[in-house]
């Protein structure tokens, strides 16, 4: 059965109404392995509310924010919910996520791009992140590979496709990092960031993991992507999480809890502010972040 596009372009989403507290922000910092080493005192103001300044929200945790929950998977949709990607996850920060504070989360599809019926079709939506005040914190895009729904614009009158999202800038190929950065992630990683919200079991049960052609639970690509993003406040911005404004990164394979993550970060030699970057996993040599991108505002 082919997917509805109009109903998918129109479909309803309520507003996500949330309150967090400051435990939340903590919870979120420590599931991503922050804190591990207690002696990591630049670590400490995502952990703990009781440093000077106080505590600090990192800009990522807006995906986790206003989240409308796994709707692919509701019938109304037509997807074919057991196939979805999530090929590329894009955030634009508008003013610093506060450490606890109520947001509205607004969510609609935005693009819908047939690949052709044996290679897929993309989906783009959007989730526009406010605070109670009707302010914009955040604007989050996330761009999911629907292996199960190509084709869908020859299978019935009106239904069309729209253009692809520009492209992500590729990595530089011609000379090496400007910054390197390791960070070993904890094995219980996956257990504690599902608390955030994603309690899908493929990241908690080892069955279920097989049973989807991996050889364990696997880590959420959002905690991959936020440790690589907190590479960046180490390494580019002086742990100031006020000077991270955009990340998009394109997920290219997936990470295990265990493993270590190494994000190789270059400066774009016409824009100091713009970085660009990729991750890998050393210990199987496999490229899992791709055509990353991220500005990070001068001190």
């Amino acid at each position: 059965m082919a997917i509805d596009y109009h109903h998918l372009k129109n479909r309803d989403f309520p507003p996500v109404h949330q309150h967090y507290t400051e435990r939340d922000t903590m919870l979120y910092a420590l599931s991503l392995g922050l804190g591990s080493n207690p002696l990591d005192d630049r670590a400490l103001p995502f952990c703990y509310e009781g440093v000077a300044g106080g505590l600090r929200a990192l800009p990522t945790q807006a995906v986790v924010l206003g989240y409308p929950g796994f709707w692919a998977r509701e019938p109304d949709t037509g997807l074919d919910w057991t196939r979805l990607l999530h090929g590329e996850q894009r955030l634009r920060i508008h003013q610093p996520i506060a450490p606890a504070g109520q947001v509205v989360g607004y969510t609609r599809v935005t693009r819908i791009i047939d690949k052709g019926a044996s290679k897929g079709a993309i989906m783009v939506s959007e989730r526009r992140l406010d605070d109670a005040a009707g302010n914009r914190l955040a604007t989050i895009e996330q761009v999911t590979f629907l292996r199960g729904d190509g084709g869908y614009s020859t299978q019935g009158a009106g239904q069309p496709s729209d253009e692809p999202l520009p492209t992500l800038p590729a990595t530089p190929s011609d000379r090496a990092p400007d910054f390197s950065d390791t960070f070993d992630i904890p094995p219980d990683t996956a257990l504690l960031y599902r608390l955030s919200g994603d309690f899908n079991p493929l990241h908690a049960d080892p069955a279920i993991a097989r049973s989807s052609g991996f050889e364990r639970p696997i880590l959420h690509g959002l905690a991959t992507y936020a440790l690589a993003a907190y590479a960046i406040l180490r390494q580019c911005c002086d742990h100031d999480p006020a000077r991270l404004r955009a990340f998009d990164v394109r997920f290219s394979a997936p990470v295990y809890p265990g493993e270590t993550l190494v994000t190789e970060i270059w400066r774009d030699p016409h824009d100091a502010t713009r970085l660009h970057l990729s991750a890998r996993v050393p210990q199987r040599d496999v490229e899992v972040l791709s055509r990353g991108y991220a500005e990070c505002l001068p001190t």
